[in-house]
């Protein structure tokens, strides 16, 4: 399936618009999996048994993994994610952005080494740097346009002419230029659902990744309110910390299930 069909298909089946994003640090890690070779690998796993039945897809976050000399973990979650949970959308954290040539690069690492359903990418080098992720016509394209980072004001609140800041102008650009095939979606912070409402006017019902609720603080009921497509759904709510460390015992598998399980409901609730 298309990133988008097997995302529509995660929201119905799951009845879920939760993503749960794979930050592993070792520091954190039960004490059972403490000096394991294979422990980044491991925790992520249980991690993904416990919440799977509860989201609509899994967000791996590449530097957590690179940091630790882990991308062959990394390479087997993705493909235990493939076989286990094919319904599942995998979705590679990795934000690039770069020069077309070195796009193609990258490119090819988020979709055929880890052979991800989509990617995070960086607009800043403009469209021939995102254009070589647009080839792949089948995977999804997720581009930064309002981050949920205290920083990202300093950029993305310009004012690009008539009074229209910078992460409009992106979403704009998205929705009516780049979007030819239909598999673009857009990074949108939870800490700011009054702009995640101006995106969402802007764009229709594109699909919006919005990180930002648990660990970092924003809000689920405004959120919801802000971000949901004309269907009731149309967003990858992502919560990673809050749920991977909701416990260090031995119960830390039941802990991730219930935090996504109560995410989920908390969800829904706000519709």
């Amino acid at each position: 399936m298309k990133f988008t069909e097997k995302l529509d298909y995660a929201w119905a089946h799951a009845d879920s618009m939760l993503m749960v994003g794979l930050d592993p640090d070792p520091q954190r890690f039960p004490a059972e999996l403490k000096g394991r070779p294979d422990a980044i690998y491991e925790f992520c796993k249980g991690v993904i048994d416990a919440t799977a039945p509860h989201v609509c897809g899994i967000k791996p976050q590449i530097a957590y993994f690179a940091a630790q000399r882990a991308e062959d973990q990394l390479e087997a979650l993705c493909d235990y994610l493939r076989t286990t949970y094919p319904h599942l959308p995998l979705v590679l954290d990795a934000k690039r952005g770069d020069i077309g040539s070195t796009a193609e690069q990258y490119a090819a690492e988020a979709f055929e080494r880890y052979r991800a359903d989509a990617v995070t990418v960086n607009p800043y080098m403009g469209f021939d740097s995102v254009e070589p992720y647009l080839a792949w016509e089948e995977k999804g394209v997720i581009i930064l346009c309002r981050t949920s980072n205290k920083g990202g004001s300093d950029l993305q609140f310009l004012d690009v002419g008539n009074g229209e800041p910078l992460y409009l102008h992106v979403a704009s650009l998205v929705a009516n230029r780049w979007n030819k095939n239909g598999q673009c979606a857009l990074v949108v912070g939870a800490t700011f659902p009054n702009e995640i409402a101006k995106v969402r006017e802007r764009v229709g019902d594109m699909p919006l990744l919005i990180p930002g609720i648990g660990a970092q603080g924003g809000d689920i009921q405004g959120t919801v309110a802000a971000g949901k497509s004309s269907s009731g759904s149309g967003m990858m709510i992502n919560s990673s910390r809050a749920i991977l460390y909701a416990s260090n015992g031995d119960d830390w598998r039941e802990a991730a299930a219930k935090a996504a399980l109560d995410t989920r409901n908390a969800i829904n609730a706000a519709k």
